[in-house]
């Protein structure tokens, strides 16, 4: 008996180049459906696009539903599409059952027979319309209030995926498939820095997501000078990295090793400590800088320059410092604030906060992540941040060739 549930779906762009067209083949055949190609036209140049219109056959409505739920993301919408549902959240915290789930690509709703843009693009969310059902924006599921109307299913939904096979001849066009310690260094650490040139001159943002092997490398200075010269906007971090910067400008010591000889001092154990005291009893980082205490480092120059930062804690911290948020979820809500007009991200030696901005990212926010460990770039990319590329070194001497790099290029 044939299949009686039926849909058609169509595709464009570099759907071939980008593997689109083979990923929504291979999704459909997966899940037990069939397809027949009824229209195909590939492009006749390298920037042409292509297109493919697709018959999809399933034996049952969920088979149907879950198949065009999968293809979604890789751009398939359907010929004929509706207006997105919505359902109304019935309590605080939680999505209505079905609720659509949220990719970090570029995503439209069509509302009123028009496609409009959902705003505050970030993976794993849900949608939510306005009340009066103009517009959309992704929302995180803590941040649901009974009453809301939530978009469910996967009619009127179109998502854009980032076009990967435009362009080949610059890093973020032709890297993010494989990390390797054998990638050429140089070409990756000067591209980099043409990206940070590149987003300052369009008078967009550079977010720098730092970990602790930042200052116990003796990268700290240069981070630092990074910040004094505008080069980064914007900074993440946890409680370590602060709390280890401020360290080395009150004793010259990270995890109580001298930067200047490599050697543990006298008492120095007790140096980190000491520092997250000095700065709680004057009340927090910028009063320690006011009341010159802190005079050098990554914390002083953010304050010096008026850049902005996020210090999410974590249940390892000592202390914390006064600043460090300690509500992982109001720490995730002070991030978002700061996205806005960020279109470049350098993460350098940290896992879990790499991971987690990751997670906030929309797709179109290029990123270079810098870790000694190969899994760290790998972790980022397996939950959904493909826009990252990935370079396998130490912070400092990292930091180093970038720092010579920008300052080469003005």
């Amino acid at each position: 008996m044939p299949a009686r549930h039926v849909e058609h779906v169509e595709l464009s762009g570099h759907i071939l180049d980008s593997l689109l067209l083979p990923k929504v083949l291979d999704a459909i055949v997966t899940r037990g459906a069939s397809y027949e190609v009824q229209e195909f036209r590939v492009g006749r140049t390298q920037g042409d696009p292509s297109y493919a219109r697709l018959e999809i056959r399933a034996d049952s409505q969920p088979q149907l539903d879950a198949v065009l739920t999968e293809i979604l993301s890789h751009g398939a919408v359907p010929v004929h599409p509706a207006d997105c549902a919505a359902v109304v959240a019935d309590m605080d915290g939680a999505f209505p059952d079905g609720f659509y789930c949220s990719t970090n690509y570029r995503t439209q709703v069509r509302l009123r027979g028009e496609w409009v843009e959902v705003e505050d693009q970030e993976m794993d969310c849900g949608i939510a319309l306005d009340p009066v059902g103009a517009a959309a924006r992704c929302l995180p599921m803590v941040a649901v209030k009974k009453g809301d109307r939530i978009v469910v299913g996967h009619a009127g939904i179109r998502v854009l995926p980032e076009d990967s096979a435009t362009k080949k001849h610059e890093l973020f066009e032709f890297m993010t498939s494989a990390v390797s310690s054998e990638k050429p260094k140089g070409v990756s650490v000067r591209e980099i820095a043409q990206a940070i040139r590149r987003t300052r001159a369009a008078g967009e943002k550079v977010l720098a997501v730092l970990g602790p092997a930042v200052v116990h490398t003796g990268g700290g200075a240069l981070a630092a000078g990074m910040v004094r010269d505008g080069f980064i906007n914007v900074l993440f971090a946890g409680n370590a990295l602060a709390t280890h910067d401020i360290e080395q400008a009150l004793y010259g010591t990270s995890l109580g090793v001298s930067l200047e000889h490599g050697l543990p001092t006298d008492e120095g154990h007790e140096h980190h400590l000491r520092s997250i005291n000095t700065v709680r009893r004057l009340g927090g980082i910028r009063p320690a800088v006011e009341a010159g205490k802190l005079t050098s480092g990554i914390m002083y120059e953010c304050v010096k320059a008026n850049v902005p930062y996020v210090l999410a804690g974590s249940i390892r911290d000592d202390g914390p410092l006064t600043d460090v948020i300690t509500d992982s979820l109001a720490a995730q809500d002070a991030m978002r604030r700061l996205l806005p007009g960020v279109r470049f991200c350098l993460m350098v030696a940290t896992t879990l906060h790499s991971v987690a901005v990751g997670n906030l990212l929309p797709a179109w926010v290029k990123v270079a992540c810098v870790d000694i460990s190969p899994a760290t770039v790998t972790k980022l990319m397996d939950r959904g941040s493909t826009q990252t590329v990935g370079i396998v070194s130490d912070a400092e001497p990292f930091l180093r060739a970038l720092d010579a790099e920008l300052r080469r290029g003005g």
